[in-house]
């Protein structure tokens, strides 16, 4: 009984390294820390001109996330999706437009939002949402991710 003992308490200390070390898993070398904001996704967006932050567009924006995106999405948390406080510093404007529009083909073609979906385990669904909403979903982040928290 004694040796049956000692040999499970080995089997359980070499697995340790196994668990405690994982480098892919810990590193900041994963996908979506690694990949560049610079990555425009997979989709009909392939460059999105930033001025001044457009407040009547991020109000819509405001409106069209309450009443397509908030059921999965928080800023703060991980609700059913990823948190979005600073998605606009880690992830390009093209990058943001073609997830909302493109949801499925991204998670099939793009490596980040493929990450995102192995770690949320959700796929994101298309939301019927043209490109000037997803632009103005866009402003709303930026103006949620400003510095001032988009209140002036």
């Amino acid at each position: 009984m004694k040796a049956k003992s000692v040999s499970m308490v080995g089997a359980l200390l070499a697995l340790i390294p196994l668990t405690a070390c994982n480098p892919q898993k810990d590193s900041p070398q994963s996908t979506s820390e690694a990949a560049p904001v610079t990555s425009r996704g997979v989709g009909p967006i392939t460059s999105v001109a930033l001025g001044a932050l457009d407040s009547q567009k991020a109000a819509r924006g405001e409106k069209l996330f309450q009443e397509k995106c908030s059921a999965c999405h928080k800023f703060e948390e991980k609700y059913v999706g990823p948190a979005l406080a600073g998605v606009t510093t880690r992830r390009s404007p093209a990058w943001i437009m073609n997830m909302i529009l493109n949801p499925e083909e991204m998670t099939k073609s793009d490596p980040i939002a493929k990450e995102l979906l192995a770690t949320h385990f959700t796929q994101m669904t298309f939301q019927n949402v043209s490109q000037d909403d997803a632009r103005a979903i866009l402003e709303f982040f930026r103006q949620h991710d400003a510095p001032s928290g988009g209140k002036e």
